[in-house]
């Protein structure tokens, strides 16, 4: 199997699944404790979970503070809803995790648009009376790199907060500079599902909303797991290690599947992007033939979250492709572990399944 879909989920790093066997605990340990008790198996845990705070910490700008939650999306909700705004703007490509949160705090949301090329301009207006800008560091369906520290200063000169989500861009570009929160998650930089972290502002305050015991930070109710913890924060400090690495094999890979799939035009900027992310389209392409022709290649046509839906994707729609276009459209995901002949292959087949469709 060649695995084309690291927006959806990449694999786990050897290192941070090292860093979890030991707080998965067993009956022969006291990994197994819990964080919140005073005993010293308890103390030892949340002594783990601290580090792991600290790893997250250094993807993420100076000022702040790390706060675990269950997910990206929990993360965006807390920042949605915990921060008492309620005038919102979003951008178009926007993930769901933003888009349906801001619209069930601001069914009158204001949506900032995005050029063909699959960027918020910097010189955007914000709307007068919004007190939450949210926009994305890193589009998670084409890979455009937003401008955020711009962005963020249009937000503040307006009144507003800015809240990023970071998913796509934490761990393999710098830090999105001038946000008040960031939204990140484990299992899209090489750790474990099932947690995420919402970095906050020094001086920002927000209301919990998980109520019940208030273990983390008074924010979020419910114990924690040293085990996730601990696997996130080692793959925080392998990313933190391997970020410049890392970005050259997949501008490397970038380029290599660029070459052989020339003929396929680009969704999105060829320039400010994430060159682990490539969209393409064929006019007149059967995507859904084509998945299932090539079984051994994991691939897809846009966001996970939004598979099976039969619309057509939200975020190339908002580029101006009608909805033909956007149907005839394949995300191609690759990262770390992912080897350079395995992608030159793999868009070989690729090609040679839309040419026998007779595209």
């Amino acid at each position: 199997m060649i695995y084309l879909d690291y927006q959806a989920t990449t694999p786990l790093a050897p290192e941070a699944r090292e860093a979890m066997l030991r707080w998965l605990g067993g009956p022969d340990t006291t990994g197994f404790a819990n964080p919140h008790s005073p005993h010293r198996p308890g103390r030892a845990a949340a002594a783990v979970i601290e580090v792991a705070r600290e790893q997250v910490a250094s993807l993420l700008p100076p000022g702040g503070r790390v706060i675990f939650t269950g997910s990206a999306t929990e993360a965006l909700n807390l920042a949605i809803f915990g921060s008492g705004t309620r005038r919102l703007a979003v951008s178009a490509i926007e993930h769901a995790a933003v888009l349906d949160t801001a619209k069930a705090r601001d069914p009158g949301m204001a949506i900032l648009p995005v050029s063909s090329l699959g960027i918020v301009e910097s010189h955007t207006r914000i709307p007068s009376g919004v007190d939450l800008v949210a926009v994305m560091q890193v589009n998670n369906e084409i890979g455009t790199i937003q401008p955020i520290i711009e962005l963020a200063d249009a937000a503040h000169r307006a009144g507003a907060l800015f809240l990023c989500d970071a998913v796509q861009g934490a761990g393999k570009i710098a830090a999105p500079e001038g946000a008040d929160m960031i939204a990140l998650s484990a299992h899209k930089l090489y750790g474990p599902k099932g947690i995420g972290a919402l970095w906050v502002r020094d001086g920002l305050t927000l209301s919990p909303l998980i109520h019940g015991g208030a273990q983390e930070q008074a924010l979020r109710s419910g114990t924690l797991s040293p085990a996730l913890c601990a696997g996130f924060g080692a793959a925080a400090r392998i990313c933190c290690e391997r970020m410049l690495e890392d970005a050259e094999h997949v501008g490397r890979l970038w380029h290599a599947a660029r070459a052989v799939l020339s003929r396929w035009t680009l969704n999105g900027s060829a320039t400010a992007r994430w060159h682990g992310n490539m969209n393409v389209r064929l006019d007149g392409l059967d995507v859904a033939r084509l998945i299932s022709e090539l079984r051994d290649m994991a691939f897809s046509a846009g966001s996970a979250c939004a598979s099976g839906s039969g619309r057509p994707s939200h975020v190339l729609t908002a580029l101006g492709l009608n909805a033909a276009q956007a149907k005839s459209s394949v995300r191609l995901g690759f990262g770390r572990y992912s080897v350079l002949g395995d992608i030159e292959d793999a868009c070989v087949r690729l090609d040679a399944a839309a040419a026998a469709q007779g595209v």
